[in-house]
């Protein structure tokens, strides 16, 4: 379950394509945890702009500045505003969380004999996929910027961030790292 959310794009006279005179407020926001698309009502009189993090459940006794998530979407139900927002909410997702995606460059496995997780990221080929796995083995990467000066990678959250969008947009492949189906 989620429990924050990125706002991508917020309406105030709700999405276009709904029907009748009284329509809501909505938010189109990216879930911090599970990476999911959402479409969440607004609480009355609340405002939000593209970048914000908002709380999805009560915190610390707070109620949220929602009333509550209608649903899951698709990548093809976001506004072009949305998509526009999403590569710098991903790399603030990936920023704030850095633990959880450095994990990956230290942990991630071969997949066969002649495949490597690390592949998948987009940019990695297999000199560059050795020269992590062989700079893991003298001691774990303890930051993204331990990476770049250790393997001359530059920008591993940018790579972490542009796997994570491809897997959200739809790309047919049956290895997901970061984004369940």
């Amino acid at each position: 379950m989620e429990t924050y959310a990125i706002v991508l794009d917020y309406l105030p006279n709700g999405r276009a394509t709904e029907r009748g005179f009284h329509r809501e407020p909505v938010v189109i926001g990216l879930g911090t945890s599970e990476l999911k698309f959402l479409e969440v009502l607004v609480a009355p009189g609340a405002r939000f702009a593209p970048g914000a993090r908002i709380a999805l459940v009560p915190i610390e006794g707070r109620a949220p500045p929602i009333d509550h998530v209608r649903r899951r979407l698709s990548a093809d139900e976001l506004t072009s505003a949305a998509r526009t927002e999403l590569g710098p909410a991903l790399e603030a997702i990936v920023r704030d969380d850095a633990t959880r995606y450095l994990r990956f460059f230290n942990e991630a496995e071969a997949v066969s004999r002649r495949f490597h997780l690390l592949e998948l990221l987009p940019g990695v080929g297999k000199k560059t996929m050795e020269a992590i796995v062989a700079e893991r083995r003298v001691r774990p990467f303890a930051s993204f910027r331990d990476i770049e000066a250790r393997v001359h990678l530059k920008s591993p959250e940018k790579l972490i961030v542009a796997r994570i969008e491809q897997e959200l947009t739809g790309i047919d492949d049956k290895y997901r790292l970061f984004v369940a189906a």
